[in-house]
């Protein structure tokens, strides 16, 4: 059974920082891109970043490029989004997604792609 367990989400200032983490069990981590997606209120859900099975490849939305990283560790199942310079419009529920791919290409930024989800955290950003 994958399962994908997001967390550290909470409330923050606008301009301050914040790293959700996301640890995933059931599966070959390794073989898996890994992204983390968005859903703010009254919205669809949105592409943020994604990172490539070995982490040498990365994907950012236009919106939080230069703002946030995305990493992984392969030896703890475990993928991270730092988020700096925060802005209240990065206010959302954030998901973490998993897709597992035959080799170690580009990951995807479209939701189709991704074959597990988790529950997502909320993160607030105040102003």
């Amino acid at each position: 059974q994958v399962q994908l367990a997001e967390s550290g989400g909470g409330l923050v200032q606008a301009g301050g920082s914040l790293k959700i983490s996301c640890a995933v069990s059931g599966l070959t981590f390794s073989w898996a891109a890994m992204a983390w997606f968005r859903q703010a209120p009254g919205k669809e859900r949105e592409f943020v970043a994604a990172i490539s099975r070995s982490g040498g490849r990365t994907v950012y939305a236009d919106s939080v490029k230069g703002r946030f990283t995305i990493s992984r560790d392969n030896t703890k199942n475990t993928v991270t989004l730092q988020m700096n310079s925060l802005k209240p419009e990065d206010t959302a529920i954030y998901y973490c997604a998993a897709e597992r791919l035959v080799h170690d290409t580009t990951p995807s930024p479209s939701s189709r792609n991704y074959d597990y989800w988790g529950q997502g955290t909320q993160v607030t950003v105040s102003s």
